[in-house]
């Protein structure tokens, strides 16, 4: 079988393209940029084209012939290279299809995390335990591993480790044998439009489900790890590799979870003192500065500075009530205009200003731009001794690693 898929480097494709080749699946595809997962999927011997996608390098793929061409959400139905797999009457669908492919294909038990905050987190958390323990796993994580690559399978697997993820109703794809719930509250109000839409389909995922787990079997006070909303992450984690391995101890996976080293972009240290962080909802926002004031003590920090970049106009007007509190814990807040994409044009653009006077701690907030001025300010708030963390699911990550010359 050979697999096309557009928008391959990111962290939502990249891993299934792993895996897929992991897996005896022959597996090409493009990008406009070299995402996360590139240089993951050049050293697997993955062909990438990366630039412009105009359609050539998929038209080259299907003279040699393609059988399935696969495709992010962000693709627009009218990108050149939809289009063109359309016309050539090949198969096409999202990545949630293919992930529910080779999970049947393989044989694999599915363990999967779902929820609107921590899912990411506590998928790494069950793959290390699992690594660590020598347990027969193959697993996405919708992110880069520092300790391992972002997707793996090989024979002789028995568990598929799943970021099971709500956006465009994904997880209704799967029937996992275990699924593990984080938090969940209202979000992506374009896909549901109404909170009790978005809870019905958690319901109905549940209802799917073999087996769930909702809460830990252990208290998340037994972990020595930054932040309760992590601890209460690790412990979930705990719970999961129970159900895989009920040999083995608590305590052993206490031990283990405890060596946890993090992963991308969910409160990772770029920098000395200079952290990132993709919190873009108002409960991510709490907990992230949460776990920030935990490490701040650790290290002996002043305190914890937070540079926000909202993510999406159309999610500003839904949460912005819930942002009244969210930054208590902040000694001073950064407030960069929204990152902009998916918009509903009839709404108006929300400014930096307009959501900083939601804020019961209005005065620590100012609005800035994306620029040296920032930067410069950045750093002087680490020199002076304080944690500085940035929050987005927009382009400041990029634009801060490559100010600190990390990318």
């Amino acid at each position: 079988m050979k697999i096309y898929i557009s928008g391959i480097s990111g962290t939502g494709m990249g891993p299934l393209a792993l895996m897929a080749k992991a897996a005896g699946i022959t597996v090409f595809g493009s990008d406009l940029a070299a995402g996360a997962v590139y240089d993951e999927l050049t050293r697997a011997g993955i062909q990438v084209s990366i630039g412009e996608q105009d359609g050539e390098f998929l038209k080259e793929k299907l003279a040699e012939g393609v059988d399935w061409f696969v495709y992010t959400s962000a693709l627009p139905e009218t990108h050149a290279e939809l289009v063109l797999a359309r016309e050539a009457g090949i198969k096409c669908s999202k990545r949630d299809e293919l992930t529910a492919f080779l999970v049947e294909k393989l044989g694999l038990k599915m363990v999967a995390v779902a929820g609107t905050h921590g899912k990411t987190t506590t998928t790494a958390m069950i793959v290390f335990a699992a690594l660590k323990l020598g347990l027969p796993i193959s697993y996405i994580v919708g992110t880069t591993l520092g300790f391992a690559p972002s997707g793996s399978y090989k024979e002789g697997d028995q568990y598929f480790i799943y970021e099971a993820d709500e956006y465009d109703r994904n997880f209704l794809k799967y029937h996992p044998w275990l699924s593990v719930f984080t938090v969940v509250s209202y979000d992506h109000p374009d896909i549901y439009p109404t909170k009790e839409d978005y809870l019905s389909a958690f319901l109905r995922f549940e209802e799917q489900s073999g087996m769930t787990i909702r809460e830990p079997v252990v208290s998340p006070d037994m972990f020595k790890i930054a932040g309760e909303v992590r601890r209460k992450d690790a412990a979930l984690a705990l719970s999961a590799i129970l159900k895989m391995a009920p040999e083995v101890s608590e305590e052993r996976i206490i031990e283990v979870l405890n060596e946890f080293p993090g992963i991308g972009r969910r409160f990772e240290r770029v920098f000395e003192g200079i952290y990132s962080d993709y919190a873009h909802h108002p409960e991510e926002i709490e907990a992230t500065i949460d776990v920030a004031q935990d490490e701040a003590r650790m290290r002996g920090m002043k305190g914890v500075v937070v540079v926000y970049q909202p993510h999406q106009n159309t999610r500003q007007h839904e949460v912005r009530g819930g942002y009244i509190d969210a930054f208590q814990g902040a000694d001073k807040i950064l407030w960069l205009p929204t990152y902009l994409t998916r918009e509903n044009p009839d709404l108006p653009i929300l400014s930096a200003e307009e959501l900083i006077a939601g804020l019961s701690n209005r005065e620590k907030a100012e609005a800035v731009q994306l620029d040296a001025a920032l930067f410069e300010e950045m750093m002087r708030w680490r020199d002076e001794g304080y944690l500085v963390v940035l929050m987005t699911a927009g382009p400041a990550d990029g634009w801060l690693r490559e100010k600190l010359g990390i990318l």
